[in-house]
């Protein structure tokens, strides 16, 4: 079955709606990578529990976007159906695991993000993004105070661990604009009430993490030091993760409409 996968631009709200249904669906899918790959066993469990919150949030979104246009099939061809142009998440989202500090510091710069995005959502004009916001914020402050005692624990930890998750920041900041950077369709939403205004957020985000990094004993990287990198919300990705989504797909791709 054909889907209107391309026309989903010309809906500034189901665009606004795919946006954070892949930031979780994407994220997601690189945190299940890990599987049987954590440190410790405890970690393991965490990590797919994270995991599926996320899977469980995409589902939502997705499901709404497909109840407000029919035309775009279902949640599972929402999720397997479209190719890596009609992905619209952050690239931090795509990253990938890189070793544990890489991994958590990651989660963090996203998980302080999705809350407060989150938490403007739940004020949100239209009432079914209040409500999936409602419902996945319980989840997403839970993500965001183990990611945050990770950080501090290997930031503060030894010098080796220190090392790692320094390094982790230092990468991954070039994506941390983009999370603020809202284009006109996305502002006018913002304008009726119905988007988070990011211009609000970046400040709260930037304290926030600020607050963090100098519990764990981190260095926040110069605006001079990174070359800060954007496109994801417009549907250009890395190459990395056009291979990650071949994988995620390729089941579905096979068998499209399978059950089981």
């Amino acid at each position: 079955m054909s889907h209107c996968y391309a026309t989903q631009g010309h809906d500034s709200l189901n665009q606004y709606i795919l946006h954070m249904a892949d930031n979780s669906l994407v994220l997601g899918q690189r945190l299940c990578e890990l599987c049987t790959h954590a440190p410790i066993l405890e970690e393991e469990t965490a990590l797919m529990n994270t995991s599926l919150d996320l899977f469980g949030q995409a589902r939502n979104w997705l499901d709404y976007a497909v109840a407000r246009n029919p035309q775009l099939g279902d949640c599972d061809a929402l999720a397997m159906g479209r190719d890596e142009r009609h992905f619209l998440n952050l690239l931090l989202c795509e990253q990938g695991n890189g070793n544990f500090a890489d991994t958590m510091a990651r989660q963090y710069l996203f998980d302080v993000w999705h809350r407060l995005t989150l938490q403007a959502l739940c004020l949100s004009q239209d009432s079914q993004i209040a409500a999936i916001a409602a419902k996945s914020i319980k989840e997403v402050d839970y993500h965001e105070q183990r990611s945050r005692n990770w950080v501090i624990r290997l930031g503060d930890g030894t010098q080796q661990s220190h090392d790692y998750m320094q390094s982790a920041i230092n990468d991954l900041w070039s994506y941390s604009d983009e999370l603020f950077v809202q284009g006109e369709d996305e502002l006018q939403l913002v304008a009726q009430g119905i988007a988070a205004n990011q211009a609000d957020i970046e400040g709260q985000w930037r304290t926030t993490v600020s607050q963090t990094l100098i519990e764990a004993t981190l260095t926040q990287p110069s605006p001079t030091d990174c070359f800060q990198k954007f496109g994801g919300k417009q549907g250009e990705h890395s190459e990395p993760f056009g291979l990650m989504l071949a994988e995620m797909q390729s089941l579905y791709r096979a068998h499209p409409g399978a059950v089981w």
